[in-house]
């Protein structure tokens, strides 16, 4: 789903970023409410929430509740690890910051709004001020190579921020779901 947000975008560079599991639901700008049950996840709940400071996805499931939250977090020292893992949840996150020159970045901004604007497992959000300052979420799920029932329920994140030529990736799986 490509959205138009209405705002202007609270953080602006990705070394203002924050990750955070310990955040509660922040106002979003937009949302997108997915029961996760077609993915083999029944009773699973999935909200992913454009914040006008980045990303929110909130996870419900019969293991438990999970918020992450990748933000420009008043209050919080702007640190986004590179990877991150939580071998008693089955959380797993890596972040990466590409810097690209303004077509590459135009390009891959492109890429993704026509990708994921009639995905019904994401939600693309353009700030104002130009089509490539976007925020987009996509829900996937994740194999399960052993058959043990531990492929889990991932994410992928983009938040691309033009004016200082960075795109930042973000990917999330959690298999305790």
């Amino acid at each position: 789903m490509l959205v138009t947000l209405h705002t202007a975008y609270e953080d602006t560079t990705a070394a203002e970023l924050s990750h955070a599991l310990d955040t509660p639901e922040q106002p979003a700008l937009h949302l997108l409410d997915l029961g996760l049950a077609h993915l083999g996840r029944p009773g699973t709940r999935l909200q992913l929430r454009l914040l006008g400071a980045s990303h929110q996805v909130v996870l419900e499931g019969p293991a438990g509740n999970l918020i992450e939250t990748v933000a420009c977090l008043p209050g919080r020292r702007p640190e986004l690890p590179a990877t991150l893992a939580d071998p008693a949840t089955g959380y797993r996150f890596t972040a990466r910051v590409r810097r690209l020159a303004a077509a590459e970045m135009s390009a891959r901004a492109a890429r993704l709004r026509r990708d994921l604007a009639d995905d019904p497992y994401a939600l693309v959000g353009v700030f104002p001020g130009g089509p490539d300052a976007i925020t987009a979420l996509r829900v996937a799920r994740r194999a399960d190579p052993g058959g043990d029932g531990t492929g889990g329920i991932g994410w992928r994140t983009w938040h691309a921020y033009p004016q200082s030529g960075e795109l930042v990736e973000t990917e999330t799986v959690v298999t305790a779901v």
